[in-house]
């Protein structure tokens, strides 16, 4: 008789506090399936739920066959983990306080956990999606309350706490929810469900159609010196800077060619789904059929066929937002992260996962190149690259030789003074006609959406606040309500003042008040508006900027969606609307993304043969980061920043960690977070170096009746700390008078 296995698995069910682990006995059987990287279903707990689980390890059972549950089942024919993937998931429990399954989570393609066969009807191109409107840690609590007397509202956020978002339809299916149980979901701010346009498969018998690429001399040389570095035998890191307009794709493609016809792999990540079509099409023109995109657009099925086809080993290339960083890709021998910034390549929700970190682990496996790439690089990624950390390499001139547009800075105080209360200066407006009477485009940059930022009372004051959360909420003129754009509240806006009866006024402008006031500026114009609201409604980025780029639509206004690797030839006008509100949003990281916004969008003009210019709306033009994002000078902006950084002792001079509190009684959330502070100084002494700030509340205090309070953490992010902030978190979660309560940690937390 063959001696009885045994397995060790990382089982769904398991919080953090107590996750590690479970051994399981294998039936006979499952011997030859159930292996390390298979995914399982298990018993668990006392009532022996069951729960799905990921096996790390099979050893012999001996001595234990007696005390042992027994695996349930195996869900794969083949494991869809390899065991480096495994490695990267324990990696990611330690370095992100997440679980091993909510890292094997990340990895897997959502798709592997619906039954995708003949779902959707063949042509079908939209799909109701159900989104957290939570953070995953409160749905998590939400879930367990719920469990009792709402169990299926408590299975659909289960699901939704891993995964984020997923189709409704699929959902239902999976979990055996009712819709109705969606719909609850949904009122009580919980969900948000919006109807997508999916996204279409790259073509997968599409051959190469661009020639090969040539390069400048400064291209050649950053090209030649990232090459070095990417086939040595030792893994490397660069950051390219280059100027907007410089040729950074140009030089990512030719690495991405010198990777494969060395028989290795390429992935290149970009910050935001809009800019993935573009550079999908210069990949698949280089290298046709081994290319796959992925990105959360594209439905569970065709995002799981571009999985299947990635560790079949049919691709060479992949290309996508931050979650592509966990394609199962062979022999990774470049990793580029575009605008590499961008604060969404960190994840908000568990795993909270740096793109950055993730990505370094990858390539010094398998002893790769990581390329930052940027024309605003992160001032962290500066400062390692100035010390020695990373190699550096820079492109300073345009591809084309163009000249950077020519920038003029508005003075909206002297606009106030000459009667001009609207949001488009004189010479903004000067500016527009002529590009109108020329032909020629212009983009508009506002970042808030909506139409006001704030409704208000003249006579009293009242304004109208969320009851779920501690935020204004914003006027949306399309359908004359106010919204919250955290937890998805709303209310139509009443006639007068609910408080006093007095007159409402409309403070603040969005994107909707831009384009209102652009129609009666140029009632014959079309524009196009690239927001958060057009995008889910229309459901398409690529469809908005295909419009803007083929009917030649004189004005494109949009939030942050519009500042970055937008290319199109005809754009010789950009106009900031309103530099002055990211600048002053209070935390240290405020001028950095304001520069990076307003160099960004700048860089957007004067990509063709006409020269581009830029107008800079703002009520503070003496303030040096306008004047130095006016010049596009990068350079000086990071000397001044670093010596702010280093006088704040703020990243890159520390690590910051946060430990954040939640729940619905906000006395018991502030008790939690002092209790955790005593923990956390009776662990840490003088020589960890470490700086403990807070209790204060999170940047928006309370999100769906619940409030949120953190620790700050501002040090040296070493194993032995994260080991210590973890061994608090789980004795914490254990505490019954936290009860109720929910905490998590956050490398890199967002401010």
């Amino acid at each position: 008789m063959e001696e009885r296995r045994a397995a060790r698995i990382a089982v769904a069910a398991a919080t953090y506090a107590i996750d590690k682990p479970y051994s399981y006995l294998v039936p006979e059987e499952l011997r030859d399936t159930c292996v390390p990287g298979a995914r399982v279903t298990v018993p668990f707990g006392r009532a022996n739920k069951r729960s799905e689980g990921i096996v790390l390890e099979v050893r012999s059972a001996e001595g234990e066959t007696e005390k042992l549950k027994t695996v349930d089942s195996v869900l794969d024919k083949e494991p869809p983990l390899t065991a480096d993937q495994l490695q990267l998931a324990l990696f990611m429990r330690d370095r992100f306080f997440c679980t091993v399954y909510d890292a094997v989570r990340a990895m897997l393609p959502a798709g592997m956990w619906f039954d995708t066969s003949g779902r959707r009807r063949v042509g079908e191109r939209t799909a109701r999606y159900a989104i957290l409107a939570v953070p995953a840690e409160d749905a998590a609590a939400l879930a367990e309350q719920k469990r009792a007397k709402a169990p299926h509202q408590s299975e659909l956020l289960r699901v939704l706490c891993s995964l984020g978002e997923a189709p409704c339809a699929d959902l239902t299916e999976f979990t055996g929810a009712p819709t109705a149980s969606l719909t609850a979901l949904r009122k009580q701010g919980i969900i948000e469900i919006e109807t997508r346009e999916l996204a279409l498969e790259p073509e997968e018998d599409r051959e190469p159609t661009a020639d090969r690429i040539v390069l400048n001399a400064e291209q050649q040389r950053s090209f030649e010196g990232l090459a070095s570095l990417m086939n040595s035998p030792d893994p490397a890191a660069a950051l390219l800077y280059g100027v907007t307009g410089s040729g950074k794709t140009a030089v990512y493609v030719s690495l991405a060619h010198e990777a494969v016809n060395r028989g290795r792999t390429a992935m290149v990540l970009v910050p935001e789904i809009g800019l993935t079509p573009q550079f999908l099409n210069i990949f698949m023109a280089h290298f046709g059929s081994r290319v796959a995109v992925m990105h959360s657009s594209l439905s569970p099925r065709d995002r799981l066929r571009q999985w299947k086809r990635i560790k079949a080993g049919q691709v060479s290339v992949v290309v996508g937002t931050r979650s592509a960083v966990f394609a199962p890709l062979a022999d990774v021998g470049l990793i580029v992260i575009d605008e590499e910034q961008e604060h969404t390549y960190k994840s908000e929700n568990a795993p909270r996962y740096s793109t950055r970190d993730v990505a370094k682990y990858i390539v010094a496996k398998s002893r790769g190149l990581l390329v930052l790439g940027s024309a605003t690089p992160s001032v962290e990624s500066m400062y390692a690259a100035k010390s020695g950390k990373y190699s550096y390499f820079e492109l300073t001139t345009r591809y084309n030789e163009r000249p950077l547009p020519r920038v003029i800075i508005a003075n909206m105080r002297s606009e106030l003074r000459s009667g001009n209360g609207g949001l488009y200066s004189a010479v903004l407006r000067r500016e527009m006609e002529e590009n109108l009477r020329s032909g020629e485009q212009t983009i508009l940059f506002l970042n808030h959406r909506g139409a006001s930022s704030c409704v208000l009372c003249g006579e009293c004051g009242y304004t109208f606040q969320c009851p779920n959360c501690s935020v204004s909420l914003t006027y949306h003129s399309v359908d004359r309500r106010l919204r919250c754009h955290y937890c998805g509240f709303s209310v139509p806006v009443p006639r007068d003042c609910p408080d006093c009866g007095g007159r409402l006024k409309f403070v603040g402008a969005g994107t909707q008040k831009a384009e209102e006031e652009l129609l009666g500026l140029f009632p014959e114009a079309k524009v196009l508006r690239m927001d958060a609201d057009t995008v889910s409604r229309i459901g398409s980025h690529e469809k908005i900027l295909e419009t803007f780029r083929t009917k030649r639509v004189p004005f494109l206004i949009g939030t942050q969606m519009v500042t970055k690797g937008l290319d199109f030839e005809n754009v010789t006008l950009v106009g900031v609307l309103s530099a002055d509100r990211a600048i002053y949003a209070g935390d240290y990281r405020s001028g950095e993304r304001a520069f990076s916004l307003i160099t960004q969008v700048v860089g957007r003009s004067g990509r063709g043969r006409k020269a581009g210019r830029a107008v800079i709306q703002t009520y503070t033009p003496e303030n040096e980061l306008i004047t130095l994002a006016a010049r596009q000078d990068y350079p000086g902006f990071y000397q001044r920043e670093i010596e702010l950084r280093r006088l704040m002792e703020a990243p890159p001079f520390c690590d910051l960690l946060a430990v954040t509190v939640s729940g619905g009684d906000e006395n018991l959330v502030l008790k939690g977070c002092l209790g955790l502070l005593e923990a956390l100084r009776s662990y840490f002494g003088p020589e960890d170096g470490l700086r403990i700030l807070g209790p204060a509340p999170a940047g928006v205090a309370k999100v769906n009746n619940r409030y949120r309070y953190r620790l700050t953490l501002a040090g040296a992010n070493s194993r032995r700390v994260r080991d210590r902030v973890s061994y608090v978190i789980t004795e914490f979660s254990k505490d019954k008078k936290y009860r109720g309560l929910a905490v998590f940690a956050d490398s890199e937390p967002p401010e």
